[in-house]
């Protein structure tokens, strides 16, 4: 079942690669004492990620913190390596947190995960937005397959 509101983001292991090396931590521990903004997409450099989902938060960040939103986290099934320098060539460093699940265990733990898809190859999230204080969802925005219209940057910070 999808990750709902009021439910709290999983324990599970997500990677942050830093100018330290890789982090290791979870969405739970990610979120724990913040207002955070969570959006999951299917992988990164893909042409919908790249070019109107990760582009509308990088864009909006600034918005996003002056409504109280303390982090914005992009999580794909990717390894730590492809988001951080998919942060780079995006704009999004500094701004968003590039989450890597690379296995899918994150993914699979929101119950957004979508097996084998058929351009991609594998594993992949859903594409999703969420809303989170204290790592308890207070919105959660998931896609239907192939949209994206209720995960965007412009429609979440409606709802802050």
């Amino acid at each position: 079942m999808p990750i709902t509101t009021g439910e709290t983001l999983p324990d599970t292991l997500i990677h942050i690669k830093t100018d330290d090396g890789i982090e290791e931590t979870s969405l739970k521990d990610w979120s724990r004492g913040r207002k955070v903004v969570l959006i999951a997409v299917p992988g990164a450099f893909t042409p919908t990620c790249s070019a109107r989902h990760l582009p509308g938060f990088v864009e909006m960040a600034a918005s996003f913190h002056n409504k109280g939103v303390d982090a914005i986290g992009c999580l794909a099934v990717n390894d730590a390596h492809v988001m951080h320098a998919w942060g780079r060539d995006s704009g999004a460093d500094g701004k968003i947190d590039m989450l890597a699940d690379p296995e899918g265990n994150a993914a699979d733990a929101m119950g957004v995960l979508v097996v084998k898809t058929p351009v991609l190859g594998n594993t992949r999230a859903g594409r999703l937005a969420l809303i989170a204080e204290d790592g308890v969802t207070t919105h959660v925005f998931i896609e239907e397959p192939g949209a994206f219209e209720i995960s965007s940057a412009e429609h979440v910070l409606k709802h802050l």
